[in-house]
């Protein structure tokens, strides 16, 4: 064993042997231009992805392992327990260091609060393998002596249905967590354990050497430790989006390197991932624009004929367009063509085949967008309605939620998902006491089970707009807001849309009422209830706290269980301007069926202006959840104020606030479009040299990607901003029909519906042949999907993987729903729907 050891090392040292040749000709693993290892098949990244404490881990971070154009496993880096959380702390990268020419990355990271540096280092250890290495400039403190261990974290759903080797030891790996546990003293809820907690998992085996997936070259991976023993353990005994994990543990009383792990990969020489087919799987409308777009593997330089297949009665396909794809050009890692079938209108169902692969059957039709929102509206809204029983049919998505809505956040305090209390609670309640009135309305903000007002008051602007523009009256839904029911397919008289519209302003309105101004929001009071999965209605026990109870005891409305919701009440004007932006436009659409309401919404919109702009505004800012830009959200405030009043003081506001528009009109847009008719032609003037700036920006996207969209690329993902680029095409093209095409808005419907990087699954569960069917929803440990809902999407990995995985739904920044973007998807698909019926 030596003896290999030597002559493997000296074939990598010499310069002119076949293994130095191998590095050369791109077979061996190497560090390529976008300082990665790279071998065919075969990619392992080193902290070119480095967690950034937005939402603690998501993991992306660390070393991590891709084979065949699957990440498979992340997160190599040392940690402070054996299956790490979401919560769970994450060094920091103090420095990065790559040496191409010697195939060495080197990554400094720290602990501050525990004393702890350490690099990681990794070095090719043969044509397929990489060397992980720990480095300690000095010994362990005692107190990480058997805490502190290095970790490779591998996805569970790679693994299912696969068995392992643990040195001669053969195991199977475990679809649902059956680990012996150890029970340990119950941690600090900041830690991220949840109140079910106070157990550890232990091992499920241990060894000097695994191999993972032996029989599936497509998995397969071998982990040999030259040091102490690895041990594999199964995360999701402590929570259901953990991972299976391989670690060892650090040594004590050492310095210099503690650590040397030998991963050897499954390179595969020739090997080419098969094409995707970029289509939209709902399909497209006679006259639209239908390019698809084909994407190959940087080493695939083979062509083939691209064909559309329009699908017979009898089964027969006919050939209704083939072409050699034309040439797009390199994005990301792939290379990509595009085919343009926009010559063929005629209405039918259609495949498309490119050298084998085949899409899903979809659809050329007039009808197309009538009706893709539907689910969004019909169901997803619904499901995410707070403080309502939601059924549907046989099922019951949840029961009358957060009855014992809430109680004053305590000061001081920097919460959980970006909440903040400031010096003072800024109401008349003392910290920790129940604030009357705020148990109804509103939607729980995503996959978690938070009212964040921030969301609340953009959903209720953008199904104000859809129902003034396109006048929806589709109703599918029985809303009794004096029951507290939600009846999913069931008529009850009254649009849908407008009884949505009243449930998010009931929300913003009881906000004023109880303590005088916007709050931030209503969240969980600790991380066990925030990771709650399942029925909302069970998270709480719907009574009032009463700290003179004892725990457990109900007396009446109360209980001495304290696991009420928190209020975040610190004041920000940018919040009160957002949401009385909100509440004028919910006047003039419940105008008419609900006067007394319409009138109460309008009439707190036009005294907090006033109030707001009678003063100096409260600046309190704090992550995402204290309101958007100050000037964004008085310009709002003031747009809907004056279609609801025709007052022209705010119009004088408007006029105010123009000279700055024009460096922020990218997010300004749609509202000030919706001004327009309200103002004098000069307004509109003064708009067209914006239009064109946009419609400029919008035309480069044509040659920065084959899609034609923005493509973002934070830690999430960006169908948020494809689809506000869509809306914002739709109402520039109405405003200025010679400046901005129409063909934008088609274009971010069919990124939405499949044709985008990586796969060509719809991002719209339940909408199109093949939608998103694994998400992060509530019902996410179900490994299910809510009718309607929109994923954030696809996710790129710096520098250049693009990811949405189907098979885990675990992945926030790629699956998990969020209330707004189902709303706005109502507004993009009526857009097209419009423009499909001219």
């Amino acid at each position: 064993m030596q003896r290999l050891l030597l002559t493997t090392c000296l074939l990598l040292a010499l310069p002119g042997t076949a293994a130095a040749q191998q590095a050369r000709d791109g077979s061996a693993i190497a560090i390529n231009a976008k300082e990665y290892y790279e071998a065919p098949a075969v990619n392992v990244l080193v902290f070119s992805n480095q967690a950034d404490g937005l939402f603690a881990d998501a993991k992306i971070s660390g070393v991590e392992i891709i084979q065949r154009d699957q990440r498979i496993a992340t997160n190599g880096d040392v940690r402070l327990s054996a299956t790490p959380g979401q919560w769970d702390p994450m060094a920091r990268v103090v420095a990065r260091r790559v040496d191409r020419a010697k195939g060495v990355i080197e990554v400094d990271l720290e602990y501050p609060d525990e004393g702890l540096r350490y690099t990681v280092r990794t070095e090719p250890a043969g044509a397929d393998a990489v060397r992980v290495s720990v480095l300690l400039p000095a010994s362990l403190s005692p107190a990480l002596v058997g805490k502190a261990g290095f970790t490779l974290e591998f996805l569970p759903s790679a693994y299912f249905h696969q068995g392992y080797l643990a040195d001669e030891a053969a195991g199977i790996f475990p679809l649902h967590p059956t680990s012996d546990m150890e029970a340990t003293v119950q941690r600090n809820a900041a830690s991220g354990r949840s109140d079910g907690g106070g157990a550890e998992p232990l091992p499920i085996a241990t060894a000097r050497r695994f191999v993972l997936a032996p029989s599936d070259a497509a998995r397969r991976v071998s982990v040999a430790s030259a040091g102490e023993p690895i041990a594999l353990y199964d995360g999701r005994a402590q929570a259901q989006n953990g991972w299976f994990v391989l670690r060892g543990v650090l040594p004590g009383g050492r310095a210099g390197r503690v650590l040397d792990w030998t991963v050897t990969l499954s390179a595969a020489p020739g090997w080419h991932r098969p094409p995707v087919i970029g289509h939209s799987q709902i399909g497209y409308a006679p006259e639209q624009a239908k390019i698809a777009t084909i994407e190959l593997d940087e080493h695939d330089r083979g062509s083939g004929v691209a064909r559309l297949l329009r699908i017979g009665a009898d089964g027969r396909e006919i050939v209704a367009a083939s072409a050699t794809p034309s040439m797009w050009g390199p994005f990301l890692r792939y290379r990509y063509r595009t085919f343009d079938f926009s010559q063929v209108r005629a209405p039918g169902l259609y495949v498309l085949d490119y050298r084998g692969t085949r899409t899903s059957p979809f659809r050329i039709d007039d009808g197309i967008y009538a009706d893709a929102w539907h689910a969004s509206l019909g169901v997803y809204l619904p499901v995410q309605m707070d403080h309502m029983a939601v059924n549907e049919a046989y099922r019951v998505w949840h029961g009358d939620s957060h009855r014992d809505d809430a109680r004053q956040a305590p000061i001081d305090h920097e919460h959980i998902d970006l909440y903040r209390q400031g010096p003072s609670t800024d109401t008349r309640f003392a910290p920790g006491e129940h604030i009357p009135g705020l148990n109804v309305g509103g939607w729980l903000d995503a996959g978690d089970f938070d009212i964040r007002t921030q969301t609340q008051y953009a959903v209720v602007r953008s199904l104000v707009r859809s129902w003034e523009q396109f006048g929806i009256r589709r109703d599918t839904t029985s809303i009794d807001p004096q029951a507290r029911r939600v009846e999913i397919h069931v008529p009850d008289g009254t649009p849908d849309i407008l009884q949505q519209i009243r449930h998010g302003a009931v929300q913003l309105v009881a906000q004023f009422d109880a303590v005088g101004h916007a709050i931030h929001g209503i969240v969980e009071p600790d991380v066990g209830q925030y990771t709650h999965l399942g029925d909302a209605a069970s998270k709480t026990d719907g009574l009032i706290y009463d700290a003179t109870l004892s725990a457990g005891i109900v007396k009446g409305d109360r209980s001495g269980t304290p696991d009420d919701r928190w209020a975040f009440t610190s004041k920000s004007s940018a919040l009160n301007y957002g949401s009385i932006a909100a509440l004028a436009a919910a006047s003039r659409a419940l105008k008419g069926t609900d006067d007394a309401f319409a009138a109460r919404c309008l009439d707190i919109a036009k005294r907090v202006w006033a109030d707001e702009d009678g003063r100096a505004p409260d600046t309190f800012k704090h992550g995402n959840t204290t309101g958007g830009p100050l000037e964004s959200e008085r310009f709002g405030a003031a747009v809907e104020l004056l279609a609801a009043t025709r007052d022209p003081r705010y119009a004088q506001a408007i006029e105010a606030m123009l000279p700055r528009l024009s460096e922020t009109f990218g997010r300004d847009a749609i509202t000030a479009l919706d001004a327009i008719p309200h103002m004098p032609p000069r307004y509109r003037a003064a708009l067209e040299p914006m239009a064109r700036r946009w419609a400029a920006a919008a035309a480069a996207f044509a040659t920065e990607n084959p899609y034609r969209v923005p493509i973002t690329r934070g830690g999430w993902a960006g169908n948020g901003a494809v689809i506000g680029f869509g809306i914002t095409a739709y109402r520039l093209h109405r405003a200025f029909p010679e400046v901005v095409p129409a063909r934008h808005v088609f274009d971010a419907l069919a990124f939405l519906h499949g044709n985008h990087p990586g796969s060509d699954i719809s991002f719209v569960s339940g909408v199109g042949t093949r939608s998103k069917e694994v998400a992060y929803g509530s019902n996410r440990a179900d490994f299910s999907y809510i009718a309607g809902g929109v994923v954030p999407g696809m996710l790129i990995l710096k520098p250049d993987f693009p990811e949405n995985h189907e098979d885990w739904p675990f992945f926030w920044g790629e699956n998990e729903y969020v209330v707004d973007l189902g709303a706005a998807y109502v507004e993009l698909a009526n857009s097209a729907a419009a423009l499909a019926a001219e």
